[in-house]
């Protein structure tokens, strides 16, 4: 990943002491959170690497944990996320993984609603940047750095001319997008990173087109829940 300003390498205000440890983490919480919608039942945790070795040290559970609650990297009450967060409902486990990865700093976050799940593979990579590599098992590749669009979707002809059709039409412009499939005409998932917020209207159109399953709106440049 290229770093764009002083900021994508010293990191972001947050609650330390590391950036790729807590600062990251936190926003790999936050982005699982709001790709998973409500609060989670059942948090599983898998911790690779370097994180597996120091997150009880760095806070690296209390940080995924505070993103979990969609808190903002330098939100005080990221100390207490994991009594938070019990207190609220969710049961927590950590898990140190065995598996190897491509960068050190890697989790797996597994939630678990009564009809809801999300299997979402991430890395911290510095400075508090993030990569997401795998969601629900599509291989997809995003970072979080900008209002990020997550489509889930029937593979068709002409889908992803639909979706850039709404976009150019409310003249929102479209940074990266990525996109993987299950296999020819099954289900696909289509991720877009986009230069501004997209309103609920367009949200809204977009769950509206044809073979469209879902729609889940990533924005880390907000505050998070009060």
């Amino acid at each position: 990943m290229r770093f764009k300003d002083v900021f994508s390498i010293i990191g972001p205000a947050m609650v330390g002491p590391s950036s790729s440890h807590t600062a990251g983490a936190v926003r790999l919480g936050r982005t699982a959170r709001q790709l998973f919608g409500p609060m989670p039942v059942q948090a599983d945790i898998t911790f690779y690497g370097s994180f597996a070795d120091t997150y009880q040290g760095h806070g690296t559970d209390l940080a995924i944990i505070g993103g979990l609650l969609d808190y903002d990297t330098d939100d005080l009450r990221i100390p207490h996320s994991i009594r938070t967060a019990e207190h609220m409902g969710m049961s927590i486990r950590f898990v140190k993984g065995r598996a190897q990865v491509k960068h050190p700093n890697t989790v797996k976050i597994t939630l678990k609603s009564e009809q809801l799940q999300l299997i979402m593979l991430g890395s911290s990579i510095g400075g508090g940047n993030i990569e997401i590599s795998s969601v629900n098992g599509f291989d997809v590749h995003f970072t979080s750095m900008y209002p990020t669009l997550v489509i889930v979707h029937d593979d068709r002809p002409g889908m992803i001319a639909d979706v850039a059709n709404i976009f150019k039409r409310e003249n929102v412009n479209i940074g990266h997008m990525d996109v993987d499939r299950k296999g020819r005409n099954k289900e696909a998932m289509t991720v877009l990173e986009v230069d501004s917020i997209i309103s609920e209207e367009m949200i809204g159109e977009l769950e509206a087109l044809p073979y469209v399953q879902e729609v889940k709106m990533i924005n880390l440049t907000n505050g998070g829940m009060t």
